[in-house]
């Protein structure tokens, strides 16, 4: 599979001078959307992008051979504009076009009591124009660049100086990766060029008997438990990511938001960014954790709760749902894993941390059970065991149930799930089920 990632390199000494660029760039596509509205029509019948971006580049630009185009005012407003951004603001406009069009006529016939807001109309938004090379970027120096802007009321040339730690970081990691055209970006006050790198990568396809997985179970409260386990339900490693004083100062922050709120202060925008700050690196220090563990165990999966995070949150814990990254540590994870040759997977999230992992039934969490620590779980066999380590055992032999289920002839299929009925319905399989299901397979065997 190809694989993309993305590196910035900061521009130094210029804050100001790329705005004029972006603005144009954003015009014109703008420009262009209103293009393809009004002409989709003819547009959307064309097959290939290829064919749809000529089609509106000769509705709009002036050539030799296409010398009286339809709209006139792009080569006006935009006199000298490149032609490789041109066609980029093109691309961009049919996308965004064609995503509203899509939008909205999925909106007409969708139920008018449920529909929701018809969708807005198309805007460039916040796109960055890219360089691409030779005629827009040019690298000049080992830590120096020329890139073609708008400045002095034309499209010129510029050098700019780049930043030597990120250059070297570049160097050093990503010889072996495809390099691709870098793209203008801002971050606050300062000015970036983000190159984008493609790598081939080839993931591991280990047969389901022979796999060593990692289940996760990202939890509210604390980081992440993890369990490392075998298709038998043998348990290799249990590894806990508590991460107390990172979500103590989360608390704090919180906290701090809450008092100026209850004063009437509602805009708080630095009290925010340092929450959101902490709880981005909660979530790379969870990711982090995850991968190492899965490296120190040589996993060919590592497997995830399915977490819908969509909807409004409701409840007295609704402020930490709102904070939890969830999908942002499964991102990284993703990303570590698949450059590694490890697979990712995500089974139903259903009951995993309510049914006691020995199949004895609903636990009873917290204060429910008398615990102060809501991380401890009672079993209906009056066991008490860690609740989240519990549930690790569970994502992991749901994987299992699936894959092995999966793999089997369909009267076999039958077979087990006469012999084990849990395995009809995966959202009540615990790792009780995956051992009883290899037992029964191993009779069939003998």
């Amino acid at each position: 599979m190809k694989m993309f990632s993305t590196y910035s390199v900061k521009i130094k000494h210029y804050n100001h001078i790329f705005k004029d660029t972006v603005s144009i760039y954003r015009d014109a596509i703008d420009f262009l959307i209103n293009v393809c509205l009004s002409e989709w029509n003819d547009i959307s019948v064309l097959n290939g992008k290829l064919l749809q971006q000529q089609y509106v580049e000769r509705l709009c630009h002036k050539t030799s051979d296409n010398k009286n185009p339809k709209y006139p005012g792009f080569d006006k407003k935009f006199y000298k504009f490149p032609s490789y951004l041109r066609r980029g603001a093109i691309s961009e406009a049919i996308g965004k076009v064609s995503s509203y069009t899509s939008n909205l006529a999925n909106w007409e016939t969708a139920d008018i009591k449920t529909r929701g807001r018809k969708p807005s109309y198309p805007k460039a938004g916040y796109i960055y124009p890219c360089m691409y090379r030779t005629v827009m970027y040019e690298q000049t120096g080992s830590y120096e660049a020329k890139i073609k802007v708008f400045v002095r009321n034309t499209w010129d040339w510029i050098t700019v100086q780049l930043r030597k730690s990120d250059v070297d970081y570049i160097n050093r990691w990503c010889v072996s990766r495809k390099k691709c055209a870098p793209t203008l970006q801002k971050r606050g006050h300062k000015w970036f060029l983000d190159f984008p790198f493609e790598e081939d990568v080839t993931l591991t396809k280990t047969d389901v008997r022979k796999q060593t997985i990692l289940a996760v179970d990202l939890g509210i409260h604390s980081a992440a438990t993890v369990c490392v386990m075998r298709s038998d339900g043998t348990i290799l490693g249990r590894h806990f990511c508590k991460l107390s004083k990172e979500y103590d100062s989360l608390n704090h922050s919180i906290n701090r938001i809450k008092k100026a709120q209850q004063n009437g202060n509602y805009k708080t925008p630095r009290l925010w960014a340092k929450a959101k700050g902490i709880n981005k690196d909660i979530s790379i220090k969870t990711a982090n954790f995850i991968m190492e563990v899965a490296v120190l165990y040589d996993v060919d999966v590592i497997v995830f709760e399915h977490l819908d995070r969509k909807g409004k949150k409701r409840g007295s814990k609704k402020q930490k749902l709102h904070l939890w990254r969830s999908q942002y540590v499964q991102s990284i994870v993703e990303h570590k894993a698949h450059r590694l040759g490890m697979r990712i997977s995500r089974i139903c999230a259903w009951g995993t941390s309510r049914l006691a992992y020995d199949g004895s039934g609903t636990v009873l969490r917290g204060k429910d059970a008398g615990f102060t620590c809501y991380s401890l779980c009672q079993f209906p066999n009056g066991k008490v065991y860690n609740c989240d380590l519990s549930a690790s055992y569970n994502i992991g032999s749901r994987y299992f149930v699936r894959e092995i289920i999966k793999s089997l002839p369909v009267r076999e299929r039958l077979a087990l799930e006469a012999k084990v009925p849990e395995v009809a319905k995966r959202s009540t399989c615990t790792l009780s089920t995956l051992i009883n299901l290899n037992a029964e397979i191993m009779s069939f065997v003998a």
